[in-house]
């Protein structure tokens, strides 16, 4: 069993020297895999490195990933970089000069993307380098974390998709066995129809098997049970599959859907209706599941 969840969620800590981290992945369903970042100012580089491991590890998903870093030596200052500050005002004289506009006031230049920067003044280049793979290693170490959790998550889903797949068959058994579908059956159930109509007793036996038979060729279930068994050795084939199954599982589980949906309409029975009924619900709740499969 290799099935795996797309929801899940890891948090692991880390330091060196006088930096400590944490790293929070949170993974819910999608039809793609889509990953956001959110990093510390002066770490943006470590983004191409951490987005190359999580394509390495996940097909499908969204996936939040959020590092919160402090420096607890107080070594990080904040500063003005002067040169962007200097663009910005000139931009905005020269705004002022063409339009009237009022001066910017200082906090709204403060504001501005790039003027306010957070340099560790002491942190040597091997420092950076040191903290940067001592940073990476504990990513490494939650995308690990989050493997792990999905693939819990989607030891749980195979244990409820078999159930699920296994009720589907009895519902499919019990229709094939359903006395609604014999001939006979439906023979009775025409002649009683013609009585109650008619009032009479006395019938062309001959049209009356004709009849019926033309009944039970418009009522046949038998090419949707056929499907059905079909489409549940697929499903228990891609739960034994290796790969990653939720597209195929999805637009399988949409076929399910079809055949029952087929099968009610031609229903000429309540028992048989019923029975269809059921296969829908269950059929409803495996679609569910299935959203989470990656």
């Amino acid at each position: 069993m290799s099935l795996s969840s797309m929801t899940g969620f890891s948090s692991v800590s880390g330091s060196h020297q006088t930096s400590t981290w944490v790293w929070e992945i949170k993974s819910v369903n999608g039809k793609a895999f889509d990953a956001r970042l959110r990093l510390p100012q002066g770490f943006d580089h470590l983004e191409i490195h951490a987005r190359q491991i999580l394509s390495q590890n996940f097909k499908r998903g969204n996936l939040q990933v959020n590092l919160t870093l402090q420096n607890q030596s107080g070594e990080d200052r904040i500063s003005i970089n002067r040169d962007v500050l200097e663009q910005y005002l000139v931009l905005a004289e020269e705004l002022r000069n063409r339009t009237g506009a009022l001066p910017p006031s200082s906090e709204n230049l403060l504001a501005l993307k790039g003027v306010i920067e957070t340099k560790s003044e002491t942190r040597s280049e091997q420092d950076q380098i040191e903290i940067d793979q001592a940073i990476i290693k504990t990513f490494s170490e939650a995308v690990s974390a989050l493997v792990k959790n999905r693939n819990d998550e989607g030891a749980k889903l195979f244990e409820v998709l078999k159930l699920q797949l296994d009720d589907i068959e009895n519902c499919r058994a019990k229709a094939i066995e359903h006395p609604s579908r014999k001939i006979e059956t439906l023979k009775q159930k025409l002649k009683d129809q013609i009585a109650q109509l008619l009032e009479i007793h006395a019938f062309d036996e001959q049209r009356l098997h004709q009849e019926a038979v033309l009944q039970a060729t418009r009522a046949d279930i038998q090419e949707e049970l056929d499907r059905l068994g079909v489409h549940i050795s697929a499903a228990r084939a891609l739960l034994k599959s290796t790969d990653p199954v939720g597209r195929k599982f999805d637009f399988l589980a949409q076929e399910f859907n079809r055949e029952a949906n087929t099968l009610c309409s031609k229903a000429n029975d309540a028992g048989l209706t019923s029975i269809g009924l059921d296969l829908k619900t269950t059929i409803d709740q495996m679609r569910e599941q299935v959203q989470n499969i990656e």
